[in-house]
């Protein structure tokens, strides 16, 4: 990430190397005007080096240019989009090094590009700004550029809780609950749990856990189940037992102020699922559902309800597995929340495996297809509810076909409502991309009964004509074959224009 003194050297940097290319001056010229050993000229430009006054002087004077202008941080308008961009928070909160990138090189490759390629910083620079992205959406969006990477499985992660398991001589299979995981915190890290205080504060009704370092405790909200416990007080012991010191110390993130704060606490709660729901059991699960001739939500849930985990922790730890151990690395995770007039079905967490699949999170406040099931489960464990107050988790599965597209995917999902307010409902996916491999996992692909239907992403941009969950008309889709009418109408006017000439 970029430092204030970086971006300083890479303006001065980027002005020294603009100014000696337009004066076409080689190195060794530059280095005999000047004085300055080319190897220096060479670290000033790729922004290493900062020289002293005298030396930014006889620069000015070998360049043509004044004292001033070199050492302000504005530059001419040639340079003036990379330098928007290095002063763009982008740059400042990106971790290009978890991508080895090297930033001074990412620079120099820019500062020698053609004008177009301003052209496009200066239009990337305004999209940021019209869309109000901060620091915080960069953070995100690159963790999950980072799970992506290593298709959602970090092995070290995986070997520390076995060592972990090792150390604290919990069998290899086992699936430790709240009194063993409390135990290890007090005994081994002096860690005190305490579920009384955090609850007397009335503003603190959304914070599920904090951690004060000075006394060393655990304040645990009142209200959560005992998976959500089991999952805070092991997310703990992820942090003690990996020594992550940059870390949140509340459970959820109140603002996300670093990157490395926010990988830490991925680790951590990674480590904590990983700890909950061993990664063997879950592979030796996974081959039990291959054997299904047919999909039965029911036996989904009671497969994995040994875990005592959340829905969520469940279906994030098969996007964990299904790519290491079963090659299956076309997914997608979702998350969907919901208000009790389902009115409005808000996607709050998403990850894509392999490609940007097909669902995708919608920024335009557009309406989410109704026939997804991830929608649907929401709306049948409402149904439910205003029957006979069910508060869930309910499974259920369906191959989704997207339209336009030969792309279709079993998604699996859960719905379930809210523990701290059960008026609410949310739903988790797991989307897996049909092709062969998938056909050869799970055999229950081939049941007639499991159910197939044709979806779109919004129904702002669907064209299915008989469509009878639609929400809204399409008007994102209408006004483009608008846009492609008048294309038309405009090539044969000039089509008929030049036979008649």
């Amino acid at each position: 990430m970029l430092k204030d003194i970086d971006t300083v050297k890479l303006i001065f940097g980027l002005k020294v190397h603009q100014l000696r290319q337009e004066q076409d001056l080689s190195y060794q010229q530059l280095s005999e005007k000047t004085g300055l050993a080319i190897s220096y000229l060479h670290n000033i430009e790729k922004g290493k080096k900062y020289p002293k006054a005298d030396k930014i002087l006889a620069l000015a004077n070998a360049l043509g240019t004044d004292y001033n202008y070199l050492v302000s941080l504005d530059a001419d308008k040639r340079l003036k989009p990379i330098i928007d961009l290095i002063h763009s928070d982008f740059l400042k909160v990106f971790p290009l090094e978890l991508f080895g990138i090297n930033t001074p090189k990412l620079i120099e490759l820019l500062s020698v590009t053609p004008d177009k390629v301003n052209a496009f910083i200066s239009t990337v620079i305004k999209i940021v700004r019209n869309h109000h992205l901060q620091g915080e959406d960069f953070y995100k969006a690159a963790l999950r550029s980072y799970q992506d990477l290593n298709d959602n499985y970090f092995p070290e992660l995986e070997a520390a809780v076995k060592q972990f398991k090792l150390e604290h001589h919990l069998p290899p299979a086992a699936l430790p609950g709240t009194e063993v995981l409390e135990g290890i915190l007090q005994q081994s890290y002096q860690v005190q749990a305490d579920r009384t205080v955090l609850a007397e504060q009335p503003h603190l009704g959304e914070i599920r856990s904090f951690f004060a370092p000075a006394s060393r405790t655990l304040f645990l909200n009142q209200g959560l189940s005992s998976a959500q416990e089991n999952f805070l007080l092991a997310k703990e012991l992820g942090f003690q037992y990996l020594g992550l010191a940059e870390r949140p110390l509340e459970t959820r993130m109140t603002e996300v102020d670093s990157f490395e704060k926010l990988l830490n606490n991925f680790k951590a709660s990674y480590f904590s699922v990983a700890l909950l729901m061993d990664e063997e059991a879950i592979i030796a699960d996974v081959e039990t559902m291959a054997q299904w001739r047919t999909w039965d939500g029911e036996a989904f849930l009671e497969l994995f309800a040994k875990y005592n985990v959340s829905s969520e922790m469940l279906i994030q730890r098969l996007a964990n597995i299904l790519p290491r151990h079963f090659d299956i690395q076309d997914l997608f995770f979702l998350r969907f929340f919901a208000r009790p007039d389902l009115q409005k079905f808000e996607m709050t967490k998403e990850m894509h495996l392999s490609q940007l699949h097909n669902p995708h999170a919608n920024q335009l406040d557009e309406h989410y297809c109704r026939r997804w099931i991830s929608i649907n489960l929401i709306r049948k464990l409402k149904a439910m509810q205003d029957i006979d107050n069910t508060e869930g988790p309910i499974a259920d599965a369906q191959i989704s076909r997207y339209w336009g597209t030969p792309n279709a995917y079993l998604c699996i999902t859960i719905a379930k409502s809210a523990t701290s307010n059960p008026d609410h409902n949310s739903s988790v996916t797991i989307g897996l991309l049909i092709n062969d491999k998938l056909r050869r996992l799970f055999r229950f692909l081939k049941d007639p009964n499991l159910i197939a239907k044709d979806v779109h992403t919004t129904c702002e941009r669907c064209g299915i004509s008989d469509c009878g969950a639609r929400a809204t008309p399409p008007i994102a889709l209408q006004h483009k074959k608008l846009k492609q009418k008048i294309k038309e109408s405009l090539a044969y006017m000039e089509q008929s224009t030049a036979h008649s000439a």
